[in-house]
């Protein structure tokens, strides 16, 4: 089974993401690059609470290569977030202030990895990520370009899934 968890910033959408996997053993894909940092008490603190919500008898993988990850799977997955690693995947290539064209299909490209992955992995797989394309159009280049690719990539991370779940408010809708 591969289910898609949508949703907007402190929706629930990690917390329903975990009790789809339930106690079993599983692995814990952290996407994100930035590690905890004394300088930032909020990011230490966010860490800490998705680290004390888990069962002891889940793995933790912080990778980006989720490919690899997808291939290698020995036991369900959940992969929290879409959002930090695109954003790990164009820091990555340093291509920010490139050609919108070339950051498109940089990033295809690996969704494209990804996806071929997910369908391959013959494990559960739980994939996270943030639904952006319903607020305002941002005012900076680089939040039109986060939000536009991450509308792309939830598409066709979506269309390789068997289930999406949309949480609003602590709430879940099966699309």
């Amino acid at each position: 089974m591969r289910i898609l968890v949508t949703g907007g910033v402190r929706s629930g959408k990690s917390t329903h993401a975990e009790s789809l996997i339930g106690g079993a053993p599983a692995t814990y894909v952290a996407t994100g690059t930035a590690p905890e940092r004394e300088d930032d008490p909020d990011w230490t603190a966010r860490v800490a609470a998705h680290r004390a919500r888990r069962p002891a008898s889940w793995g933790t993988a912080e990778t980006q290569d989720l490919p690899r990850v997808l291939a290698e799977a020995e036991d369900p997955l959940l992969i929290d977030c879409l959002g930090t690693w695109l954003t790990a995947t164009i820091d990555a290539q340093d291509a920010w202030e490139q050609d919108a064209d070339a950051v498109h299909a940089l990033v295809l490209a690996r969704t494209d990895e990804v996806v071929a992955a997910l369908v391959a992995c013959r494990q559960d797989v739980v994939v996270v990520t943030n639904e952006v394309g319903l607020g305002v159009v941002p005012e900076h280049r680089s939040g039109r370009l986060f939000r536009d690719l991450l509308g792309t990539v939830n598409q066709r991370v979506a269309a390789a899934c068997d289930e999406v779940h949309l949480v609003v408010a602590g709430r879940v809708l099966r699309l």
